[in-house]
């Protein structure tokens, strides 16, 4: 197998809009952080669940990215959370993803989300595709 891809310093377009940083990657495994504010709330006060999505989808993605090849892609086919704990404005949050099984066209994966505390937060189960060559552009 060759080297696993290296982790970007800083993550492109909607992670990096929503203040979403790289801990580590590799050997299957994925952590990601971010720190919970204002403009991540939802009405309620507490931080939008689309914001627990996004760092789970994002930590158990990075985790199968971690152990496929450079000329292979992934994607989300299906991701489902569970919301244990509700997170508040300037909470840090971290979220670790993890590959169960892996085959040829299919990924399992879990993770799980906790405060600086290590309360549980959330956590994810989910499916990932895998092909053996990244899929053309919908313009090609």
């Amino acid at each position: 197998m060759e080297d696993a891809p290296e982790f970007p310093p800083t993550f492109p377009g909607f992670g990096k809009m929503i203040g979403l940083e790289p801990v580590s990657i590799g050997q299957g495994e994925c952590v990601v952080e971010v720190t919970v504010l204002e403009s991540h709330l939802n009405a309620g006060g507490v931080a939008h669940g689309g914001l627990h999505a996004t760092i789970l989808d994002t930590a158990l993605g990075g985790a199968l990215l971690s152990m496929i090849t450079p000329d292979e892609w992934c994607a989300t086919a299906e991701i489902v959370i569970s919301y244990i704990r509700p997170a508040y404005e300037g909470m840090s949050l971290s979220a670790r993803g993890w590959i169960v099984r892996r085959g040829k066209n299919l990924a399992h994966m879990e993770g799980e989300m906790k405060n600086s505390e290590g309360d549980l937060i959330a956590t994810a189960k989910g499916t990932w595709a895998i092909w053996e060559a990244r899929p053309k552009a919908h313009d090609e």
